[in-house]
């Protein structure tokens, strides 16, 4: 799979870092610890303890005692006097001072003076090999880098992988694919980000939805009423029979009140389309709230059956926008019903549930699809003798998304349409 160069760009700079620090290991280990002689080999602290232990001895067995200790030890000692050691030319050599002891160091090898005290005698050791690192060692250190870097591949690849992908989303949302959407992030870093951007997306997707939804509606909506109010506006100008006259003025106040309706409603589903507001969640009595419903609409209605299956009248819910809700389904049951309607209030898997029924014609399978949706009619001439312009269960969706709810439509056993509202309790709120 290709990957991005941002990837190779970061990936490449941490391997570079890498590189350079043990680079740099390498030059302070060759200027400071292979320099340190007594630190890395003890040759000083050997020839200070056989210095001492020669000059406890008569002068002329320190060439025998030195001899014998490179013999035994393996190294290349020699008792020199002062003046033969000065000869020997050290231009070319680096060199160490410790008190008595001259060190020089020069092409991997390395040679130690110790003047011995009060003599002109000088104990000389080299030219000996100077220890280097091993390359065991070396080889580790390799070995290790590589595995680092590899883990670092392993890290890197999936975050890279999913911010190309993050920026292909973007760019293509952002060229007007409001469908395009971010995969599912490999990388537990990356997911938040991933998740944040879909829902996002889907934010804008809906909101550029019900606002090409709502200008088709609305144009459609006002283009009926303005039509009749044209038409009756012209023919007053001819008409001279007063009781024509006054029909045409009627139809006009008429036409005036429906867009002034429509105009109305879509406020108030603006405003229930903006964010949540701040919704006050208290213990409700839900047969209270139905029965007082039931007594503002009963005029209009010839039955209304009243059922409360709940165990305790009291839920958690924000009593306003429930009622609200309750108001909606009820008038959408008028409307469209026979003069009948059933209430009923539940509680199932710890939903309380407010079901309402009417004997109407019921709804057909593909407006159940779309009816809470803005604008969405059973009535696709849009006859204003219906009422209503489709936002009152687009209203009640939005108050049961707030809920961590849902409503739903289905078939009722009266003939018609069933409504309900189904959201979450929470039974530590529940009172009796």
């Amino acid at each position: 799979m290709k990957l991005g160069r941002s990837f190779f760009n970061l990936y490449f700079f941490i391997i570079s870092t890498f590189i350079i620090f043990s680079w740099a290991l390498d030059e302070v280990w060759t200027s400071y610890l292979e320099q340190d002689i007594e630190s890395y080999t003890g040759y000083k602290t050997m020839m200070m303890a056989l210095g001492d232990y020669t000059q406890k001895h008569p002068q002329d067995e320190w060439e025998e005692i030195i001899a014998g200790a490179g013999q035994r030890w393996g190294l290349p000692l020699k008792l020199r006097s002062l003046a033969e050691v000065e000869a020997i030319d050290h231009t070319d050599h680096n060199t160490l001072t410790y008190s008595n002891t001259h060190i020089y160091y020069f092409d991997g090898n390395v040679v130690l003076h110790y003047l011995l005290d009060g003599s002109d005698s000088v104990i000389t050791l080299g030219p000996a090999k100077m220890p280097t690192r091993p390359r065991v060692k070396a080889t580790y250190r390799v070995l290790i880098l590589a595995t680092l870097g590899f883990v670092i591949f392993i890290w890197l690849w999936p975050m890279s992988h999913d911010l190309e992908q993050l920026k292909k989303a973007t760019k293509a949302f952002g060229q007007g694919q409001f469908d395009s959407k971010a995969p599912e992030a490999k990388s537990t870093m990356i997911a938040p980000m991933m998740s944040s951007f879909n829902m996002m997306a889907a934010r804008i997707r809906r909101l550029i939805e019900a606002h090409k939804e709502l200008t088709n509606a609305v144009s459609h909506e006002l283009r009926t009423p303005l039509a009749r109010t044209k038409f009756a506006l012209q023919m007053l100008d001819t008409i001279k029979d007063d009781e024509k006259r006054e029909r045409y003025q009627q139809q006009i106040k008429s036409d005036v009140c429906e867009l002034e309706g429509l105009i109305n409603e879509m406020l108030i589903y603006a405003a229930f389309d903006n964010d949540k507001p701040e919704l006050n969640f208290t213990s409700t009595n839900l047969n209270e709230l139905v029965t007082l419903q039931i007594a503002n609409h009963e005029q209009f209605v010839s039955s209304v059956e009243f059922i409360n299956k709940l165990p305790d009248n009291y839920v958690c819910c924000d009593g306003h926008f429930i009622d609200r809700a309750v108001n909606n389904f009820i008038n959408n049951a008028i409307k469209y019903g026979n003069d009948k309607i059933r209430i009923t209030l539940s509680l199932e898997n710890e939903h309380c549930k407010i079901c309402v029924e009417d004997n109407g014609d019921g709804v057909s399978k593909e407006l159940k699809q779309v009816i809470f949706d803005a604008f969405s009619r059973g009535d696709q001439s849009r006859n204003r003798e219906t009422g209503g312009f489709g936002l009152g269960l687009a209203i009640v969706a939005r108050i049961m998304e707030w809920h961590q709810g849902y409503a739903s439509v289905g078939d009722s056993e009266l003939g018609g349409a069933s409504f309900t509202l189904s959201w979450p309790i929470k039974p530590n709120k529940l009172t009796s």
